[in-house]
């Protein structure tokens, strides 16, 4: 193979043709940047070079993080197949995503650490490891997993700061590991160098999530999405954030239109990878109002169908509680606790301890049962990063438990979760959370003060929310 066709970083390809070298980088900067047109580009690598091995493993990457198994299967099988003869370093890429691929995430963890060692410039791997980490104990097997991700990455930082590629993601180590200032000056120098990356946007919107700045959340992000083409499959989620500012700034109408247009599974292609942000988003809504919200839960429960009976990873299995629950699914979530109670019964402590009382305290909590809510769901809580996912994607199950403890009247369980809470910032929603909570002790001076604050911040929001409404019968009832 010629040694002077390379990728973006200087390591040499293993193909004799510039156009699909050409095709597969413009291909990995767009799978990287998370812009439009990875698969197409790397569709036509591959059809101007079918022997191209590491274009078919590129091609496997993308349909398998895009909920597309069995075309990734088929994809990584013709990579395997194009091996023999290709270097050392690209048959481990590829060797890493089959491993995923195969299920057997640790071991591509450790593949993965071993590649990046000797080659620390190769970005899938990075966005692979990323990958695997967030899965938590159903991905990398890690259960605090950003303190390792982000090792993983301090390992390589020397060799890698001109990468906006690697920058973006080394913000995000750091804001999920509470580091916000330095993930914001990584994440605003990997947008100067790629103004257009959405994975260095994804990690200064976490930063301003974090900090409880949803005003400033929503003006750098609305702005930043306003130039960003891209598919619904790629909007989608960076359009759940959005919505995320606009719930804390009280704006519902906003968030259900956000939905309808850009998040919900009917305008993804009912995608499996949508359910999250669906669930996540039309719950918030349901628990914080006190109503479910007047967007259908079904094409939700759709997507989460398989969850019922096939295992997978506990994010999902958490998420698509979420949907069957709130939709009074009651077959589907008992075939899914039946399943997980086999499985935790054949000796998986994963869930045991964690995602069986996730789902059995979900369940419970849209039957009405807190008190049974709380005993399912309070012993998971120190627990919760072996889910997996970000703080941000997490938060949906903690504010389950807050609104658990609220509603069960356990008073001193809900003080300790919202002074931790607003130590760390301050929300509106969580200052309407304490004013309850004073009400719910009495405390009406107290209360009277607390719902105040909430109703001044969310003036200019929609009034007739279902939320607002809440708080001002309770302000009421405090005077």
């Amino acid at each position: 193979m010629p040694g002077n066709i390379k990728d973006d970083y200087g390591m040499p390809l293993s193909t004799n043709s510039t156009a699909s070298a050409d095709l597969l980088r413009d291909g990995l900067r767009r799978l990287l940047s998370q812009n439009g047109g990875t698969e197409e580009k790397l569709a036509e690598a591959i059809d101007q070079d079918d022997g191209f091995a590491l274009a078919h493993g590129y091609m496997a990457y993308w349909k398998m993080q895009r909920a597309r198994p069995q075309e990734a299967r088929e994809s990584i099988a013709r990579a395997l197949e194009l091996s023999d003869g290709i270097s050392r370093r690209e048959r481990q890429q590829i060797e890493a995503v089959n491993l995923w691929i195969t299920g057997k995430g640790p071991q591509s963890i450790a593949l993965i650490k071993e590649h990046v060692a000797e080659f620390p410039r190769d970005a899938l791997l990075l966005r692979l490891a990323h990958r695997l980490y967030m899965l938590g104990c159903s991905g990398a097997g890690v259960a605090n997993f950003p303190p390792a991700y982000l090792a993983l990455l301090q390992s390589i930082a020397p060799h890698c700061e001109d990468d906006w590629a690697f920058l973006a993601e080394y913000a995000f180590a750091h804001h999920e590991t509470g580091q916000l200032d330095e993930s914001l000056r990584l994440a605003e120098r990997s947008l100067a160098i790629n103004p257009t990356n959405a994975v260095g946007c994804h990690s200064a919107t976490h930063v301003y999530f974090e900090r409880g700045d949803a005003g400033g959340g929503e003006d750098f992000l609305g702005g930043w999405l306003d130039g960003f083409d891209a598919p619904p499959s790629s909007y989608v989620h960076l359009s759940w954030h959005l919505a995320l500012f606009e719930l804390a700034l009280g704006k519902y109408q906003g968030v259900l239109d956000r939905y309808d247009n850009f998040i919900r599974p009917s305008v993804t292609g009912k995608s499996h990878a949508a359910l999250n942000d669906s669930a996540s988003l039309l719950w918030r809504m349901q628990i914080y109002g006190g109503t479910p919200p007047p967007m259908p839960w079904e094409e939700v429960c759709e997507i989460a169908a398989p969850a019922a009976e096939r295992a997978g990873a506990g994010f999902r299995d958490g998420h698509a509680a979420l949907a069957f629950a709130a939709n009074g699914d009651q077959e589907s979530l008992g075939k899914m606790t039946t399943r997980l109670r086999s499985e935790a019964e054949g000796g998986n402590l994963f869930a045991r301890e964690v995602v069986l009382p996730l789902v059995l305290g979900i369940g419970a909590f849209a039957e009405g049962d807190y008190a049974e809510s709380v005993r399912q769901l309070e012993p998971v809580f120190p627990q919760l990063t072996r889910v997996g996912g970000s703080h941000a994607q997490r938060e949906v199950f903690e504010d389950t438990l807050l609104e658990a403890f609220l509603r069960a009247e356990e008073f001193d369980k809900a003080q300790a979760m919202l002074d931790s809470r607003l130590r760390l910032r301050e929300t509106v929603r969580d200052t309407f959370w304490l004013g309850r909570l004073q009400a719910g002790r009495g405390q009406k001076e107290e209360a009277q003060a607390s719902l105040s604050t909430a109703a001044a911040a969310w003036e200019s929001g929609d009034q007739d929310s279902p939320e607002f409404v809440n708080l001002q019968h309770l302000a009421a009832a405090a005077d």
